[in-house]
């Protein structure tokens, strides 16, 4: 409604225009990092270099064999498994494994011998024939007794002893062909036959062998023999010695919890590279510390 001002003129009202706050300036937001993309990228990375890695193949590789010889033992005892490569069932309570050999076995390349493994099952020690009787030395012991230590393997001699033949001769002869030195394993003595004459005479020329070897040496020898020979002729004789029992095809050495032993053949039918014939295959009963206690000092 228009108003009149002194002249008597009309006059337009104003009206007082709407004050505004003064607007703020637009600012653009800051992108945010996206923490989470770059802890992804950080996991990926890090997949990519294991699955890269040679150690995470050797795993896979573990698992895969392990699980297969698992599918193979199925119904069989979980604690004695088919290595191929060996060519016999190996019981998994063991980790220090080895061989024995005499002339059988042949010319032996003792560095494949070496080099064989199939997981953690490889060959450690050596048990190499030296002496038979009074007259007889492996024709290939010398070679052996070398060319072994040479590729790595801890070694020891024995003797294939003859009850019919006196025993402090034959120990006499054992330590002309023998030299035991430090590191080496215990000197053996392979009993498992009368030879035809009564068992209290084989204990007694025995007994003479093992105290002749060791009042020179200051070693005491180990015994050797098979499962059925010892429980018949020697347990109760000889059991302050250390013992080396034959024991053929079997999950476990049944000899009983009150009988010591070191080391159990248990298998006569091993393929082992570098050797041309089937070989005898050995557990040693314990783990490394108690094996380096065993050595020769």
């Amino acid at each position: 409604m228009a108003t009149a001002n002194k002249k008597g003129l009309p006059v337009k009202k104003t009206v007082p225009a709407k004050s505004h706050s003064p607007k703020r300036k637009y600012q653009p937001k800051k992108k945010k990092t996206n923490s989470f993309s770059v802890k992804w990228k950080i996991a990926l990375a890090g997949f990519l270099l294991i699955l890269l890695s040679p150690f995470y193949y050797g795993y896979v590789i573990k698992c895969f064999t392990s699980t297969w010889r698992w599918i193979r033992d199925i119904g069989g005892n979980p604690h004695y498994h088919i290595y191929n490569s060996f060519n016999v069932r190996i019981p998994d309570k063991y980790s220090i494994h080895g061989i024995d050999v005499s002339y059988y076995q042949g010319k032996i390349d003792w560095s494949l011998v070496k080099n064989m493994r199939e997981d953690d099952v490889h060959i450690s020690f050596a048990f190499i024939k030296a002496t038979e009787g009074i007259v007889i030395v492996d024709s290939y012991f010398q070679r052996n007794w070398r060319e072994a230590p040479k590729a790595g393997l801890i070694c020891g001699a024995y003797h294939y002893f003859r009850p019919k033949v006196n025993g402090k001769w034959q120990a006499i002869f054992f330590l002309q062909n023998v030299k035991t030195e430090k590191g080496d394993l215990p000197m053996a003595v392979d009993v498992e036959e009368l030879d035809g004459v009564p068992p209290a005479k084989m204990r007694e020329e025995l007994k003479t062998y093992l105290n002749y070897i060791e009042a020179r040496t200051n070693i005491k020898p180990m015994i050797y023999s098979g499962l059925t020979f010892y429980k018949n002729y020697l347990a109760g004789y000889f059991d302050d010695y250390n013992l080396w029992i034959a024991h053929y095809y079997q999950p476990e050495l049944n000899i009983g919890n009150t009988t010591k032993w070191e080391f159990w053949q248990h298998s006569d039918k091993a393929k082992i590279n570098g050797i041309n014939h089937v070989t005898d295959f050995n557990v040693f009963n314990g783990d490394s510390t108690a094996f380096k206690k065993l050595l020769v000092k």
